[in-house]
């Protein structure tokens, strides 16, 4: 057993809103030797690891990599790149994601309109669309992780204009449908840790050839330049020559490629499939004892499913007790819903129907219920 500060590290059930556990081939991959990042042979693995993203991403887009960085970085990546000052950004804010998206493009120094949402309920795309007659960008998050909320990119997509679509899909790729070119979004990232299975640490990205002509050829971020990373990775594929960018996390990008090659060898449609199904006996194990679900009814997610609080419980109590007792994570809310809010992920190699019998067993015993 491992020890850390006079701790042992005892093995975790992750059933918050992320990390989740990791597929156990991702793991097993993380043990393998480790190469450099101008290897051939880690190359011919990046190279694959980009056509794998482009399968679960739905898009034949190019310039599809994974990310040297987390969920977050692929946020930034995708707005430092694409708007600047004097650009208009309308962001759809829904829950917590549509803020920091905000948040970020407001650094850029674009000339940001958030149509605000109350938190629980999917993006009104009409509502979205009105806010500008003009923008050069509209962003929504797909799968929003503080809310448990699906919203449907498609009409959003449909009615875009000249405007370019970026998408959230942090909490949605792997676990759910996510068709970017049927659809009509334009740039997507993603996070390594949630329905894909793997440690935290890469952020899947996509950009499309429409975005890339409109994209800004210096942005302020070095390190996050799709120009100079693209000439490593993405579009480098099959060129025959790379770029020297940064030191990619080759052990973590080799783990990525194993999860991915999982996903895929089980087939999309058995991945989705087996999120919905784990999603919906949570939901109704959750109802049947008497918990009310957070997110709006026919818009709720599969792989992260949000639950009110019951009167009378506290909600750090039950879950420290669950972490103590049971080995067993669960996540609480966000902003006004912290205390209020619990968040429950099955996600990747979590979305089984023993892990939802787990987690209402042990709410049941926690709870007295």
């Amino acid at each position: 057993m491992a020890y850390f500060a006079g701790m042992p590290l005892r093995a975790r059930t992750l059933l918050g809103p992320g990390p989740s556990n990791p597929y156990p081939e991702a793991q097993v991959a993380l043990a393998e030797p480790l190469l450099g990042h101008l290897d051939p042979v880690f190359l011919g693995i990046l190279d694959e690891t980009s056509d794998r993203l482009r399968q679960l991403f739905g898009t034949g887009n190019r310039r599809t990599l994974p990310l040297s960085a987390t969920g977050s970085a692929g946020m930034e990546a995708a707005f430092v790149n694409t708007v600047g000052p004097g650009d208009v950004a309308v962001v759809a804010v829904n829950g917590l994601f549509g803020q920091r998206m905000v948040d970020v493009a407001s650094r850029c120094g674009a000339e940001v309109v958030a149509v605000e949402h109350e938190w629980g309920q999917p993006v009104d795309v009409e509502r979205v669309l009105a806010a500008h007659p003009g923008p050069k960008l509209i962003a929504a998050v797909h799968a929003e992780t503080s809310t448990g909320v699906l919203s449907d990119l498609a009409p959003l997509a449909a009615g875009k204009g000249d405007a370019l679509l970026l998408a959230d899909c942090v909490t949605s790729l792997g676990g759910i449908p996510v068709r970017l070119d049927e659809w009509g979004v334009d740039l997507a990232y993603s996070g390594s840790q949630k329905c894909l299975g793997v440690a935290p640490g890469l952020a899947p990205f996509t950009i499309s050839d429409r975005a890339w002509d409109r994209r800004i050829e210096k942005p302020q971020s070095w390190y996050l330049d799709l120009g100079m990373l693209g000439g490593y990775a993405g579009e480098a594929a099959g060129s025959g020559g790379r770029t020297y960018h940064h030191t990619a996390p080759t052990g973590m990008v080799v783990s990525l490629h194993a999860g991915l090659g999982r996903i895929l060898e089980e087939g999309l449609d058995a991945v989705h499939a087996r999120h919905t199904e784990a999603g919906r006996a949570l939901h109704a194990g959750l109802q049947e004892m008497g918990l009310e679900l957070f997110a709006a009814d026919g818009h709720r997610l599969p792989e992260l499913t949000t639950v009110k609080v019951p009167e009378g419980a506290d909600s750090a109590k039950v879950r420290g007790e669950l972490l103590e007792r049971f080995d067993l994570e669960i996540g609480g809310g966000v902003g006004a819903y912290a205390a209020t809010v619990w968040r429950i992920g099955l996600m990747g190699a979590n979305a089984t129907p023993d892990k939802v019998a787990l987690v209402l067993a042990a709410l049941k015993d926690v709870l007295g219920r």
